[in-house]
């Protein structure tokens, strides 16, 4: 494939505003580069781990294959939650994975991703890349050699799977729950008994009765990994991830030493690719969940109880973390700002539009 055919069709030129690759095409002259990059997922999550795929299939056409990167699934060159330390160590060059995974080697990094009560897909979006997000995240990753780049997101996410019904704050009390980054805090202080529990394993966690509840992602990916076999209760929302953004993480060092053409390719394309992760979540849930509920999913809503005593518990525990850390104090003042901005927008315009719409579809077809 040729590279202007290739770059036009991706859409790459039309993606990234200031990576914009554009005319003169990359040189011929320009060194060959061979990379590894590994990730948290595998093909087992297709939603997530084709935006990996799609990014080097991008680097590698739009170079004639003078820029080359090796994508490893989980577990191949390092377990799935050990993706920062491989890219920090250059044991990698790079890897996609979800920054609040890391939430133990400091609970800044959760704002990469997501925290309870947060930013949904659009508005992270805006706050990366027009607010101060990025300056904010980059300043964060580089005390790791670091940098990262928005790699997708998966939309506002579901509250998991239940072997019980959650009735009220009482029934979450010694609940074992799969649950990542921030959440877990502020379960524990409903009750819950958190639980870092990798992809792969959930399954069998579940099955076992190793765990009570398990909250992944949404209908697309929980489709995938048959919870629904295995507990009865689909609750939402999931307050702890408006939207959940994935990352591209590239060792400092080796993103340094790329000639300028190939930086501004990696920009673009993890972008682009990173663009295409959200489509496919929005596009492909509705069905999912159709089906779920068919295969005996029962749907819940939290009960107010449930929702009132998690948004207290966050809080508190911002407070607790921003009193003793400065940086922390600092993204989550810029963070929240952001939100306490844009949300009251949301609702006047979009969120009017969707609670009328939904309701004069729903009344249609009664």
């Amino acid at each position: 494939m040729q590279r202007r055919s290739f770059l036009k069709k991706a859409g790459l030129t039309a993606v990234a505003g200031s990576a914009a690759l554009g005319a003169p095409a990359i040189a011929e002259s320009l060194p060959k580069i061979n990379w590894k990059m590994t990730s948290t997922y595998g093909p087992s999550l297709p939603a997530l781990f084709s935006a990996a795929e799609l990014f080097v299939k991008m680097v590698e056409e739009a170079s004639d294959g003078n820029f080359s990167i090796r994508l490893y699934p989980a577990g191949e060159i390092v377990p799935g939650f050990e993706v920062m330390d491989a890219v920090e160590n250059r044991t990698v060059e790079a890897g996609q994975t979800a920054s609040y995974y890391f939430y133990g080697k400091d609970p800044s990094f959760s704002f990469d991703t997501a925290v309870p009560f947060g930013l949904n897909s659009r508005q992270m979006n805006a706050w990366m890349y027009e607010g101060d997000g990025m300056k904010l995240m980059r300043e964060l990753f580089a005390t790791r050699s670091i940098i990262n780049f928005p790699f997708g997101n998966t939309g506002t996410q579901m509250g998991g799977w239940y072997r019980k019904e959650i009735k009220s704050i009482e029934d979450l009390k010694g609940l074992k729950m799969r649950t990542a980054g921030f959440a877990g805090e502020v379960l524990a202080r409903l009750g819950v008994v958190p639980q870092q529990v990798p992809p792969g394993d959930i399954y069998p966690s579940l099955e076992k009765g190793t765990l009570d509840a398990v909250e992944f992602v949404g209908p697309v990916d929980d489709e995938k990994l048959g919870l629904q076999k295995v507990a009865k209760y689909y609750y939402y929302p999931g307050w702890w991830e408006g939207s959940a953004q994935v990352s591209l993480y590239i060792n400092d060092g080796a993103f340094n030493e790329l000639p300028k053409q190939y930086q501004a390719l990696v920009a673009t394309a993890a972008r682009a690719a990173g663009d295409k992760m959200l489509t496919v979540y929005d596009s492909q849930s509705p069905g999912a969940l159709r089906r779920l509920i068919a295969n005996g999913a029962v749907l819940k809503a939290f009960p107010r109880d449930v929702m009132d005593a998690s948004f207290e518990a966050a809080n508190q525990l911002y407070k607790e973390f921003s009193d003793k850390d400065e940086r922390f104090k600092r993204i989550l003042e810029n963070y929240m700002g952001f939100r306490d901005e844009v949300v009251p927008w949301f609702r006047v315009a979009e969120g009017s539009y969707d609670n009328y719409l939904g309701l004069a579809l729903a009344n249609r077809n009664r």
